[in-house]
């Protein structure tokens, strides 16, 4: 397995770092809306003190509305609470002209915007599923609407499937977009997809996308439909999910081969997560879209996946942040 890049003394005594999160000054109890991103924000500002010893920590965008004095920014706040909240991180820190972790603002765009990141797979011939985009302020209209029996209406721009429903006719598909509009987003219509989620990490290293070991969020039942709730840990769901390696299915070299195609459209972006829908009775894998500057918490995807490289918590974030700060030019890997 790879090694971890490691930080320099240098950067570690040197470098000022600011790391911006809603929960980064949480005591790491879960939060009665956002779950699980407290405890996960905790747990990366406690690793980043372990590494910087000139570590600063915010919660609020306006800390970057003037010069902060850092030399580097570390963002996780991308839920703002408005629309296209995740670019305006990495739109102030160029304002500023301050490096910063993950990809620039436009193809942060690109990946955030669920039609678009689709448009950029069928170009590469990466299979996905049909698929109809419903602006907010534009027309509903049902010819657009791709044929199923079942459809999944969502955010476009969305994170952890908040605004999730499902419809099996055009009315519900209808009433399921304009709740998303009344809510000031973009909707995207797919059919359902049974099955389980392949996720798979995947971490910038020496210049190269490097592809981690895929996880499987096998559910017992394909035909559920995971909740915003059930992502962050407002309610149970160990009954209904399992988080397991993935590498041993025959379909994963195919999977693994779409996800270095689409991996080169966001280069440079450090690190991120493609998804697939994967149905183990047929076979078949469809993209559902790429998360840049996912969760990176130790109990999610890539601290899982982590694990299988042989790798601690500590290594992934230090190997994700040496990488960034070689590439930003403030400093020599070692």
């Amino acid at each position: 397995m790879v090694s971890p890049l490691r930080l320099t003394d240098a950067a570690r005594q040197n470098l000022k770092l600011l790391f911006i999160a809603k929960h980064a000054l949480s005591d790491g109890h879960l939060d009665t809306m956002d779950g699980n991103h407290a405890p996960y924000h905790y747990e990366m500002r406690v690793i980043l003190e372990g590494l910087f010893e000139k570590l600063e920590t915010a919660s609020t965008y306006d800390v970057l509305f003037s010069d902060p004095g850092v030399d580097f920014v570390f963002p996780l706040l991308n839920r703002g609470g408005f629309f296209n909240s995740e670019m305006l991180c990495p739109l102030l820190c160029n304002r500023l002209g301050i490096p910063y972790l993950g990809a620039n603002p436009i193809v942060r765009g690109i990946a955030d915007d669920k039609h678009l990141t689709k448009l950029e797979g069928v170009a590469r011939g990466v299979r996905t599923c049909d698929w109809a985009v419903y602006r907010a302020g534009a027309p509903i209209e049902e010819d657009r609407c791709p044929k199923a029996d079942r459809y999944v209406i969502k955010p476009n721009n969305s994170s952890a499937s908040w605004g999730l429903s499902d419809a099996t006719d055009w009315e519900g598909v209808r009433q399921g977009v304009l709740a998303i509009h009344a809510e000031g987003h973009d909707a995207i219509v797919e059919p359902f997809m049974h099955g389980s989620d392949v996720e798979v990490p995947v971490l910038e290293m020496n210049g190269e996308p490097y592809v981690m070991p895929p996880m499987l969020f096998r559910q017992a039942d394909p035909s559920h439909l995971r909740t915003h709730a059930e992502k962050r840990d407002l309610v149970d769901r160990s009954q209904k999910y399992q988080l397991v390696p993935f590498e041993g299915s025959d379909v994963w070299p195919e999977i693994r081969e779409m996800t270095v195609r689409m991996a080169e459209i966001f280069r440079p972006f450090d690190y991120g997560r493609f998804e697939f829908r994967f149905n183990e009775e047929t076979g078949e894998a469809n993209l559902l879209e790429v998360n840049l500057q996912c969760n990176l918490w130790s109990q999610k995807v890539y601290g899982r996946s982590a694990v299988l490289m042989g790798w601690s918590q500590e290594d992934l974030i230090e190997s994700l942040v040496a990488e960034s700060l070689r590439r930003h030019g403030l400093m020599e890997l070692v």
